[in-house]
């Protein structure tokens, strides 16, 4: 879009937003710009390949409770499936970016991120790998990557990876189940992120898009309100 159009198109959701939240309770709405002050993509889940529905939805859950708005889920032997009964409607307030085109898709979602700036952190036992309490939050934004159940990240995904990070442990087991390291994970670092100098939150387009979108699934048959809006917007 050129600057115009730009400008446009900003003004228009902004008083598309405005219109929707009268169209609400004030509890929502309340509930709705609390959490968009709280919603950063500073921080960002990858899910390679997850085969048990309950973990991904697990994980999902974990990422609305600490804010994190983006989820990467890449398929490869694995359809991605949502436990509802989990999930408790948590996806609904999440942004979910599947990478499913090919037989392998993990390079692809990898580069990806990669190109928008995020630092590739395998959540496993690497080459230079720090435990979680020394992970630096500081250092520029962090993609984190979580692999299977039973084999964990492949071979490419861990040959792509930039750092990585372990959580330490005490047992004889060698492992946490993979929704309990990313709610281990996304505790620590969000709590870390909040007392930092870093430029967490969303742009404050990210934050009217989002805010649209939730405002849009908070009420029904909002298409037929967004209509009329529309039309008395270009009168």
């Amino acid at each position: 879009l050129n600057l115009h159009a730009r400008f446009f198109m900003n003004s228009y959701k902004r008083d598309l937003v405005k219109h929707l939240s009268q169209c609400i309770t004030e509890n929502r709405l309340k509930v709705i710009n609390e959490n968009l002050n709280r919603r950063t993509r500073y921080i960002t889940v990858v899910l390679e390949d997850i085969y048990q529905s309950h973990n991904a939805s697990a994980v999902m859950r974990s990422c609305d409770c600490f804010g994190i708005q983006d989820i990467h889920i890449i398929e490869n032997r694995n359809e991605f499936q949502i436990n509802p009964d989990v999930t408790l409607g948590s996806n609904q307030w999440l942004d979910l970016h599947l990478y499913n085109r090919d037989s392998f898709n993990t390079i692809t979602a990898i580069e990806s991120l990669k190109r928008k700036g995020y630092r590739i952190v395998a959540t496993s036992p690497g080459q230079n790998q720090v435990s979680l309490k020394d992970y630096n939050i500081e250092a520029g934004k962090s993609a984190l990557l979580f692999g299977t159940e039973m084999s964990g990240l492949t071979e490419e995904a861990m040959e792509l990876a930039d750092e990585f990070v372990t959580i330490p442990m005490v047992g004889f087991t060698e492992s946490f189940n993979i929704s309990v390291a990313a709610a281990i994970i996304l505790f620590e670092l969000r709590g870390r992120l909040d007392c930092s100098e870093v430029a967490w939150r969303l742009t404050e387009e990210e934050m009217t898009d989002l805010n649209l979108k939730w405002l849009r699934d908070s009420i029904k048959k909002s298409e037929l309100i967004e209509e009329d809006f529309k039309k008395r917007f270009n009168s």
